[in-house]
Formats: C-alpha cells, sequence, structure tokens
C-alpha cells in the first residue's frame, strides 16, 4: 500500500499579528465595537448598491474610509509584547483608522473646492493625499504583506521620479508629485478607480451573500450533498472533497477558506478510506483552488474580468462553467487513479446519508442559487441580483429547522463585512498599479516586449505569462497577480489569438470583403492570392505584409464584434487560470500549506503533491487560446470539452503508470500522444475519434486486468 505519514505531527504555523486579531475580536469591549461596525458598514454597502445615488467617487471614497478603519482595528500594526504596549499600538491603530475615514469625507466635502481652484492643491489636499496612499500602503501591508506596498512605491515613484533616468522603452518624462498623488486619490484614477468600484459593488454583494448561506447552514448542507452524491463510490471521500469544494468555492470564491472548512471533514475521511495523508492534503488544495474558478463568484476574477472586457458577467461565468467541470473532473480522475491503486475502501452504508435525507433537510438551500442565476437571466445587474439572492436565502430558511432570526442576520451582515475587509484593501491598493500602468502606457510596451521574446508563437508568449504569474504569485494573492498580468500582457494574447482566427479564414479562402479592402490598401498586388484557399504559411506571409497601423482595422473588419470580444475573453480567462497557480504551485502555495496543516503533512512535499494533481491549470489555458472552447458555439464547445476529458485522462494516466490497473511501460508511454492528440486543435473528428477508441480499448484491458487479480488487491488491503 502506498506510504502513509500518520505519524508526523501537524505543521502548525503562527501568526502572532492573527492572534494579536483574534484577541482583540474576542475583547470585551473591542469585540462588540468592530462587530457593529462592520454590520453599519454592511448596511450602507447594500444602501449602495441598491438606492443610492451619490457619485461612484464617493462611494468609493467611503468604501475606502469604513474598511480601513475595520482593517485598523481588526489588524494590529504589530505584535505588542505587553499589556501597556498592546493598548498604544490600539490607541494608534485608532487614530489611524479615524484618519483613513476623515480622507474620504475630506474628499466629499471639498471636491468641488479642488476644482474651482483649478486642480491646484492647497496645503490640505497635499497632507490628504499623502495620508490616504500611505494609509492604504500600510494597510496592504497588514493584511497581505510587504509585496504590494514595495510594487506600488515603486510604480508611484517610477512616475514620478526615476522614470525620467531609464533609457529606451521604458523611459517615462514623469509627472509632478502633485499630478501623481491627485490622479492617485482624489481624482478618483487610482485608490479609488474601476477596482475600487468593482470591490464595493460585485465583489461585496456576492461575498455578503455568500455569508448569509453559510449562515443559514449552507455549508453543511454542501458536505453533506457531496458525501451522499459521491460518498459511496471506490475512492468516494476523494470525491467527495472534489464535490464539496466545487459546490463550496462556487460561492465562497477563497481557495484557502475553501480548504479550512471542507478540509477538515474531507481529509480525514480521505485518510479512513485509505489515501495517502499527503495525498489527501493534496487533492484538498487542488479541489479547492477550482473554487476560485466556478461560477459564480471566481474569487473575483468574473467581475473584474466584466469590468475590463466589457463583456456582461452572465456571458463570462455561462463560459466559465464548462473549463471549470473539466478541471474538477480532471482532479477526480486522479483521485480514481490513487484509489484503485491504493486500494481505498468504501465509506460504509451507515456511514455517508441518503439524498433523500439531505434533500429533505436541506433542499431549501438551492433555492437562493436559483433565484440568483433566475435574476441575471431575467436581465437585471449582479449586484441587483446578489441583493434578491440575500433577501431570498432570509427566506428560504423559513423552510428549515432553524431558520434565520435578526441575531442570525446581524451576524452574516458582520461576516460579509470582516470577509471583505482584506480583499477590499487589496483591491484599492492594486488601483494604484493599475493607475501606473495606464498613466505610463507600460502595459502595452510590456505587451510588444512578450510578442517580441515569443517570436509571435502564442504557446511560448503563455509559457511566459504563466511564468510571470508564478514569480508574482509568490507574493500577490492571486487575484492581484491576475489584475497586474491581465493589465499587463492581455493585448499581447489577444492578438495572437485573433492573428490565429485569422489566419484560419485566410486558408479557408473566407476573408469577408470589407477585410479585403484592407490589404487593397496595404499590399494590392496581393489581392489574387485572397480568392482561393492557401497553406499556412502563404497565410503568414501574406499577414506579414499588412503594416502594424492597420492591424487592429484588419481584426475588426475580419472577425465579427461578438467573435472578438469572446477571443478577448479567452485571453483574459487565460490569465485568470495561470495566476491561480501559486496557490498550489511551491515554494509559496498558501492553499496546499493549509490543506498540509490538516493533514500533518511536510508542507513543500504536499505542495508538490498538489501542484501535479491540479496539472488542469495548466492544460484547459492551452484549450483556450487553440480550440474553440470558448469562442466557439455551443456544439463546438461541447465536441471540445467531451475529447478534452479523455485526452487529459489519457495523459494522467501517462504521468501515473496506473488505470484501472498497472500499465506496463510502453502502454504508459503511449498513453501522452494519444492524451494529445485528442487535445490537439487539428479540427478533424476522426483523428479525435480514433485516439477515443484507442484510450478506450486501454481502459478496458486494464480493467480486466484489475478484476483478474483481486487476491493481490485484498492482500493489499489486509497489509494495510
Amino acid at each position: 500500500m502506498a506510504e502513509r505519514e500518520t505519524g508526523e505531527p501537524p505543521v502548525e504555523v503562527r501568526d502572532e499579528s492573527a492572534s494579536e486579531a483574534a484577541e482583540r475580536l474576542n475583547h470585551r469591549l473591542i469585540g462588540p465595537v468592530v462587530f457593529w461596525l462592520a454590520i453599519v458598514a454592511a448596511l450602507i454597502h447594500l444602501y449602495f448598491n441598491t438606492f443610492s445615488t451619490i457619485s461612484t467617487l464617493w462611494t468609493s471614497a467611503l468604501h475606502f474610509g469604513l474598511f480601513g478603519l475595520i482593517c485598523a482595528l481588526t489588524t494590529p500594526m504589530l505584535r505588542a509584547r505587553s499589556a501597556t504596549g498592546q493598548r498604544v499600538v490600539f490607541g494608534v491603530d485608532v487614530v489611524l483608522g479615524l484618519v483613513a475615514l476623515a480622507c474620504a469625507f475630506y474628499l466629499i466635502i471639498f471636491e468641488d473646492d479642488l476644482y474651482q481652484r483649478g486642480v491646484n492643491f492647497n496645503t490640505a489636499d497635499w497632507i490628504v493625499s499623502i495620508a490616504a496612499v500611505t494609509l492604504i500602503l500600510e494597510f496592504a501591508r497588514r493584511t497581505v504583506g510587504w509585496f504590494i506596498p514595495l510594487l506600488c512605491m515603486i510604480a508611484l515613484s517610477y512616475v514620478a521620479w526615476w522614470g525620467q533616468y531609464i533609457d529606451g522603452i521604458f523611459n517615462f518624462p514623469g509627472l509632478s508629485w502633485e499630478t501623481v498623488l491627485f490622479r492617485s486619490y482624489l481624482g478618483g484614477q487610482g485608490m479609488l478607480g474601476s477596482i475600487a468600484r468593482i470591490s464595493w459593488t460585485y465583489v461585496f454583494m456576492f461575498i455578503l451573500f455568500g455569508a448569509f448561506l453559510v449562515k443559514s447552514g449552507a455549508g453543511d448542507f454542501i458536505i453533506e450533498l457531496a458525501r451522499c452524491a459521491a460518498g459511496r463510490f471506490v475512492g468516494g471521500p476523494g470525491f467527495v472533497a472534489v464535490f464539496a469544494s466545487g459546490l463550496m468555492g462556487s460561492v465562497s470564491g477563497s481557495s484557502v477558506a475553501n480548504t479550512v472548512s471542507t478540509g477538515v471533514i474531507t481529509i480525514p475521511l480521505m485518510r479512513k478510506a485509505g489515501f495517502p495523508a499527503r495525498f489527501a492534503a493534496g487533492v484538498e488544495a487542488a479541489a479547492s483552488t477550482g473554487g476560485q474558478l466556478m461560477p459564480p463568484v471566481m474569487g473575483a476574477g468574473a467581475f473584474i474580468m466584466a469590468s475590463y472586457t466589457q463583456v456582461s458577467y452572465l456571458t463570462i461565468i455561462g463560459v466559465a462553467a464548462l473549463p471549470a467541470l473539466l478541471y474538477f473532473i480532471s482532479v477526480a480522475m486522479f483521485v480514481r487513479i490513487e484509489a484503485k491503486r491504493s486500494h481505498a475502501v468504501k465509506l460504509e452504508d451507515d456511514e455517508a446519508p441518503s439524498l433523500k435525507e439531505v434533500m429533505k433537510d436541506g433542499w431549501h438551500f438551492l433555492l437562493p442559487l436559483v433565484v440568483l442565476i433566475a435574476a441575471l437571466i431575467y436581465g437585471f445587474t449582479p449586484t441587483y441580483a446578489a441583493g434578491i439572492a440575500i433577501l431570498s436565502v432570509i427566506v428560504a430558511s423559513r423552510l428549515s429547522r432553524h431558520p434565520m432570526g435578526i441575531r442570525d442576520i446581524l451576524d452574516a451582515l458582520a461576516m460579509g463585512a470582516k470577509n471583505i475587509t482584506t480583499t477590499a484593501i487589496l483591491l484599492i491598493t492594486v488601483g494604484l498599479i493599475v493607475m501606473v500602468v495606464s498613466t505610463t502606457g507600460i502595459g502595452n510596451t510590456f505587451s510588444l516586449m512578450i510578442t517580441e521574446w515569443a517570436g509571435g508563437s502564442l504557446v511560448i508568449t503563455i509559457f511566459l505569462v504563466a511564468l510571470a504569474s508564478l514569480i508574482l504569485g509568490m507574493g500577490l494573492p492571486v487575484t492581484a497577480a491576475y489584475i497586474v498580468l491581465a493589465t499587463l500582457s492581455a493585448p499581447a494574447i489577444y492578438n495572437l489569438i485573433a492573428q490565429g482566427q485569422l489566419l484560419e479564414l485566410l486558408m479557408n479562402g473566407n476573408l469577408p470583403e470589407q477585410a479585403k479592402a484592407i490589404f487593397m490598401l496595404a499590399a494590392p498586388d496581393q489581392m489574387a492570392l485572397l480568392n482561393a484557399p492557401m497553406d499556412l504559411a502563404t497565410a503568414q506571409q501574406l499577414l506579414a505584409v499588412v503594416p502594424d497601423t492597420f492591424s487592429s482595422q484588419l481584426l475588426e473588419q475580419a472577425l465579427s464584434p461578438a467573435t472578438l470580444s469572446m477571443v478577448l475573453v479567452a485571453a483574459h480567462m487565460i490569465i485568470f487560470w495561470l495566476s491561480q497557480d501559486s496557490n498550489v504551485t511551491p515554494p509559496v502555495c498558501l492553499t496546499a500549506f493549509a490543506a498540509a496543516a490538516i493533514a500533518g503533512t511536510p508542507q513543500m512535499r504536499t505542495g508538490f503533491t498538489a501542484w501535479k494533481l491540479a496539472k488542469g491549470l495548466y492544460i484547459v489555458p492551452l484549450l483556450f487560446a487553440y480550440s474553440p472552447l470558448i469562442t466557439g458555439d455551443f456544439t463546438e464547445m461541447i465536441r471540445v470539452f467531451c475529447f478534452a476529458l479523455f485526452g487529459i485522462y489519457a495523459i494522467i494516466a501517462g504521468l501515473e503508470g496506473y488505470l484501472e490497473h498497472q500499465l506496463p511501460p510502453l502502454v504508459r508511454l503511449v498513453m501522452f500522444p494519444i492524451g494529445a492528440l485528442m487535445l490537439w486543435p487539428h479540427g478533424q473528428i476522426l483523428l479525435d475519434g480514433a485516439g477515443l477508441v484507442i484510450f478506450v480499448a486501454v481502459l478496458v484491458w486494464s480493467a480486466r486486468r484489475g478484476r483478474a487479480s483481486p487476491a493481490l488487491a485484498q492482500a493489499a488491503r489486509v497489509d494495510s
């Protein structure tokens, strides 16, 4: 039987700041103050998102002020060793929090005066702008570490100071500090810009919705539903972890929170069934990471993507569903193979609840999700839909044995506000980086540089973005890493995918007439080639003669607006998926570390196991780039999904050397080209079918070998 690591003590990581924060929240005076402040903040944001007509700039300022105050009260500036020191630190934190709130009110009260002066700073403007930027950097340091504050300071100083001393493409003549501070805070382009608006609208409402679901008892229902749906299969506890993490992640949007909430149940279940401890932790980490890919929340990524691409939120979560399902099934494939190899046992009949019992006690928990989807389809904005769904949680709870009372509602409001504090601070801070990128044009420069490094190759570009996301992910949370990378590299990936579709039109001789007019201007001597199919080399040569100044016009004339929109979504989805790899990739993989602490396994070894199980994070983005999994019609998407399912299974079998039984070395080696054949975007369904037939034949042969050696399996089970 595979090695178990049950003898190793749990890995406990002490966070003194977190300990101090817990002491504050449990304090008899501070705790209630934070509780009621969080409730007030939640109610104010509900008003902002439903009935308010005040400007988005003022709302963003209050968002910063309120959550800056909550952050200051709940996350201490430093760890004090003595009671006197704790009181001093708390006093300083109170002052800093109130200053953040005062900065917000200053902008609201004196905004008109600033513009009447022609945006010329007076002394108060200087003080408030510097204070606001300094405070958000300090709050970011407390919540997510030093990396983001340092990155922001480097970026702001680049605009105002040292950018002018750099030679080459990154030279920037510079702006005055007055202009930089205005754009950072008072002008609403940095801290209070589009990223902050996403924070106080979509992100807040859906995190609050998740808090209401959890408080109503939906979390327990999800785990019980997963147990009754998958628990009785061989290796069922592993499937429970995958299923539960997918359902929980669809509303929580946080991989670490997902790991902690479901892992305390699923990891012991997996170990009890016979899975190695490290594998159990890796499954939970990989599955919980997938929770950020699962609609509707997607770790705030869906909302940011909708803002960046100007594609509706409903469309984005619609195209994200099949890829997310593909990822979770890929993790389940590893579970199936390990269950067979480790001879994992089924849960006993009395250990898993029946579906009838679970649905009888908790069917009403599904109603809010139905209401949410129905409201989105009906045409409500995501914020209104989330607000209606929150009300439906309260109403649906009346059908349960423990309906939500006033205290439960207040607890849910406070929980939601506390849960979003770190995310709000993070998004407000990242707005500074986005402002610098847009002000300097460094995003376009970076995209051109990536394209040049990659030599126009899409796969090399994706590899470079994956490498950059891994490096950024060591210091940035995944949402921040996605925002930074999307700002810098999305144009490069978008252009390469769109050019790939344009080349396909040229090769098939289907270029629209309006696009041919561009060639008439750029290369009139080549017009004869456009009326017939051509090979790839000719198409590439023809496209190369079009000047860069006409390239965007050519794409707009050749491809429909709907196609270009979905190509842009595909580019952002590639970056978003790749930004998740830092959750499970050593040396910094917080989700894997959280699972390791529960399982009592070595952190780094657990990280490598989780990284292996999360291979879908790298395979599926290639499908976004080279197949119609996102950009095609429904029939094309389903075809790609089905063949990709078996293609990934074949590659996993090659990696593990196992299906239903141990694979001989030659058969194991064959699994890689068979899987690649079903994944490769050659457009030939006969080749896909041939690969599928070969794989199914190997699967059936392996299953027969497994059934032919029951004595061996029984002996291994007894030895375990």
